[in-house]
């Protein structure tokens, strides 16, 4: 009787995702169907143009530029995190000594425990005008909220690396040592590769964050409808722009700002998709 308790709420709770999954497509889709039927799938995405007509049900909207900043401020921030990322999670496995591992470890989860609003104040007021003065150009640029961005998902994918790489058997890398092996061919050629499940897993997870963060970078990013130049402009992604126009918006904009969310939604279902189904078709190898 337990069991067979058991197995139905497991498949209960498994379906139960697939239907959350499917409701959510279905209710973007449906409030986006006047903007997908006007502008098609294409013309939206490669139109640059956003704007708002003298009537409320005017309007030209183009999903191009929010697009854009959502996938040029993502990369900057995984370009700039994963590296440190598994730079601290080496340095926690196999370098730091015992008395130092806990308190780095600690901060590192206290830093995951930050509200992003937290991070995009201090990029407001500190880290964007140091950026300016390093680089030039202006506070609020796309440079600025890529790596407040990356800063944001560096713990997260630190500790889960960290953790991941807890796992590998000492006997192993004992092993490797005594065939004379140095600690960089051990981390390389031992612990990286029998921890890679969770490392990916860590990278998928900060890109699923870092592609739907909204406050953070709604501070930095400047909220402009244009591409930059250069890095240190100002831009607007696509939670930004429904962060700051989702509540104004009516009749076509509003449809079209359900346009962007679906596309959000497919960019994030895509990339999380490629990533594991690249990793399956590595393991099944």
């Amino acid at each position: 009787m337990f069991n067979r308790f058991f197995r139905l709420s497991s498949y209960f709770s498994a379906t139960l995702v697939l239907i959350l999954l499917t409701a959510i497509f279905g209710v973007l889709y449906w409030h986006a169907r006047d903007a997908i039927h006007d502008f098609g799938f294409w013309h939206f995405i490669t139109d640059p143009t956003w704007e708002v007509g003298e009537d409320d049900e005017g309007g030209v909207f183009g999903g191009l530029i929010p697009i854009l900043g959502t996938l040029f401020s993502t990369g900057i921030a995984m370009l700039f995190a994963v590296p440190l990322a598994m730079g601290i999670a080496v340095f926690l496995t196999e370098i730091a000594p015992e008395s130092f591992k806990a308190p780095v470890g600690i901060a590192i989860e206290l830093l995951a425990a930050i509200p992003s609003i937290i991070y995009g104040m201090w990029a407001l007021f500190y880290f964007g005008p140091l950026l300016q003065h390093l680089f030039g150009g202006q506070s609020n640029s796309l440079l600025t909220a890529g790596l407040v961005l990356g800063v944001m998902v560096i713990p997260f994918m630190a500790a889960i690396t960290r953790d991941a790489m807890n796992t590998t058997p000492s006997v192993l890398k004992e092993s490797a040592y005594a065939m004379g092996a140095t600690r960089f061919e051990v981390v390389k050629d031992v612990i990286f590769p029998f921890a890679r499940r969770g490392i990916i897993g860590s990278i998928i997870l900060a890109l699923g964050r870092a592609i739907g963060e909204t406050m953070a970078v709604a501070f930095v990013i400047g909220g402009v409808f244009r591409f930059p130049d250069h890095l240190m402009q100002p831009t607007i992604s696509i939670p930004v722009l429904l962060a700051n126009n989702f509540g104004e918006a009516a009749d076509l904009e509003l449809s079209a700002m359900f346009y962007l969310a679906l596309i959000l939604f497919a960019i994030s279902f895509a990339a999380i998709s490629v990533a594991k189904f690249f990793f399956l078709s590595k393991e099944g190898r």
